[in-house]
């Protein structure tokens, strides 16, 4: 079953959004990603930067990638949640490590922040409700 389908089926708050909308979301967020996390890594490859600002990042794209694993593969939303929860936590930590550095990889995490905010109200709903 694919991901859409699985989240029609489950019991969802009555602010949740239309499945439709997280992909167009989540597009527009791995661009942000893709491009703002590419400056840090390659800013640590030349040494501008100490390599541990990496682990914050790479632990976010590790939870990050996990979740629709975790969501729809093993259909484990108690799981999702602490995953969720972990995703959150990273990008604020990441936040707080460049901004030193790169202030403008601080700032473009934003949208991100906020996405996922309403994305682990909506998890912990979903979770709530589902069990």
């Amino acid at each position: 079953m694919n991901e859409s389908l699985q989240y029609m089926n489950f019991v969802r708050p009555d602010w949740a959004p239309p499945a439709w909308i997280f992909g167009p979301v989540w597009a527009v967020l791995y661009v942000i990603i893709a491009v703002s996390f590419a400056a840090v890594f390659w800013s640590i490859w030349k040494k501008e930067i100490p390599g541990r600002v990496a682990v914050p990042f790479v632990l976010n794209l590790i939870f990050n990638f996990a979740f629709t694993w975790i969501q729809f593969g093993l259909e484990n939303n108690p799981l999702a949640f602490v995953d969720i929860v972990l995703v959150l936590i990273t990008i604020v930590w990441l936040m707080k490590v460049i901004w030193p550095y790169k202030k403008w990889v601080a700032y473009a995490q934003v949208p991100y922040l906020i996405w996922v905010s309403f994305a682990t109200l909506l998890q912990a709903s979903v979770t709530y409700l589902n069990l």
